[in-house]
């Protein structure tokens, strides 16, 4: 009866919170078809469509201090719920933005969107740690994370059936020479389909957001007995692991943005298709991102998680090099490649850099791991303006040099365990 009753009560919240994983998933995704709709819907180029990008991840790098503060000061639960009422608000947001036609009112609802979002991540990866021992907190973690993609999948699914499908194949050239009439008509359809979508996403979130409500969610008082805030900054800049993760977060964020943002782009360039159809490519990425999840979840029980780090971004780095090379379907399947890699990056990255970290500091360890989420607004445009400049091949050389950061940082790692973390316990 006992040990039912901890299902209950951990398990349930773990679930639920897992869920949390799912929705903003769901979004950061659909971020990434909605470059190539803006670009085809406003004739934009690669480094103004890249703003959405700026604005969702812009707003992490604003909003987590704050959520930390918040959640440190009230509780997860109240983190969940704040994040899951930004998230929902900022769906809404897009009705009077596609009424409007504007593209900066997009982008402002995309930035409240991914403050909810910011909190929730913010709130959840600490809360997951804290739902068990620390001994396999970084695999709890990735099992919590597995969620994350299966929402991504869901995300590409729902925008290319209600957004990318609704999209008119005419070119920028072909709706220059349109009469302002049709141009306005046909716009108006491609962005009703855009607001429409967002706003069911905000249905179902109000109506997870009650359910939250309703479920009691257990506390971890243990963790909210926190040390003030200046000695708890000066014990995580004395803590080079944690220091140098935050970096490696930086650059992961970065590159796994720039990847996701420009694969239909890449696909469209190199096999002379549309987006609806390039987008079946970037469902191919979220998949192998989804499966080698689940794989290298499971050899975390064989294998150090920092090992298996390292190994990823070697093969994220030649996957890279014949994105870049290679031409054709080659470059494209290496392309879809790169998500199998970067499947295990981000929780892996969160879960070194906080091992061993005191509870009291948890929260605020927490926050500037998800500031880095800032690198996703930083590296993708400029990996958009190569773009524009050079061509879209070139551009990858931008997400080259990310992994060769993040294998720096695993590398750094390894060097200071040695030999004693090649096998996991």
């Amino acid at each position: 009866m006992a040990k039912s009753n901890d299902v209950i009560r951990i398990g349930v919240p773990f679930l639920l919170v897992s869920t949390i994983f799912l929705a903003w998933g769901l979004a950061n995704n659909m971020n990434d078809t909605l470059l190539a709709a803006f670009r085809r819907i406003m004739s934009m180029s690669d480094l103004q469509t890249s703003m959405v990008q700026f604005a969702f991840f812009g707003a992490y790098a604003c909003v987590a201090f704050p959520a930390a503060m918040f959640i440190r000061k009230y509780s997860f639960k109240s983190g969940i719920i704040l994040g899951l009422l930004l998230y929902a608000c900022g769906t809404m947001l897009f009705y009077p933005a596609g009424v409007a036609a504007s593209y900066p009112a997009f982008l402002f609802a995309i930035y409240v969107m991914a403050c909810g979002c910011a909190v929730l991540e913010t709130t959840a990866n600490p809360y997951i740690l804290s739902m068990g021992s620390r001994d396999n907190a970084t695999r709890r973690l990735n099992i919590a994370q597995t969620f994350n993609p299966v929402g991504a999948v869901c995300g590409i699914l729902v925008s290319r059936h209600f957004i990318l499908s609704e999209l008119n194949a005419a070119d920028a050239a072909e709706r220059g020479d349109m009469s302002a009439a049709q141009l306005m008509e046909i716009q108006s359809h491609e962005l009703s389909a855009i607001s429409g979508t967002y706003m069911l996403i905000g249905c179902a979130l109000l109506v997870l957001l009650a359910i939250i409500i309703l479920v009691r969610m257990p506390k971890f008082k243990d963790e909210s007995e926190a040390a003030p805030v200046g000695d708890t900054l000066r014990r995580l800049w004395s803590n080079r692991p944690y220091r140098f993760g935050v970096v490696a977060q930086f650059f992961y964020v970065g590159v796994q943005t720039c990847v996701w943002s420009f694969t239909i782009r890449y696909v469209m360039s190199e096999l002379d298709c549309l987006e609806k159809d390039a987008s079946m490519f970037f469902l191919y990425s979220i998949l192998s991102f989804t499966l080698f999840r689940f794989v290298f979840t499971w050899l975390m029980k064989y294998v150090a998680p920092v090992m298996l780090l390292m190994y990823a971004s070697v093969m994220a780095i030649i996957l890279t090099g014949g994105v870049i090379i290679l031409s054709g379907m080659p470059s494209v399947i290496a392309l879809v490649g790169i998500s199998a890699t970067m499947s295990l990056m981000f929780p892996t990255i969160y879960g070194i850099a906080l091992e061993g970290m005191p509870p009291a500091d948890n929260k605020i360890a927490a926050s500037g791991l998800i500031m880095a989420i800032l690198g996703g607004a930083l590296l993708t445009p400029l990996q958009a303006w190569i773009s524009d400049i050079a061509g879209i091949s070139a551009s990858f050389a931008v997400s080259l040099l990310c992994f060769v950061v993040i294998l720096g940082y695993a590398s750094a790692i390894v060097y200071s365990r040695k030999k004693s973390l090649i096998y996991a316990d």
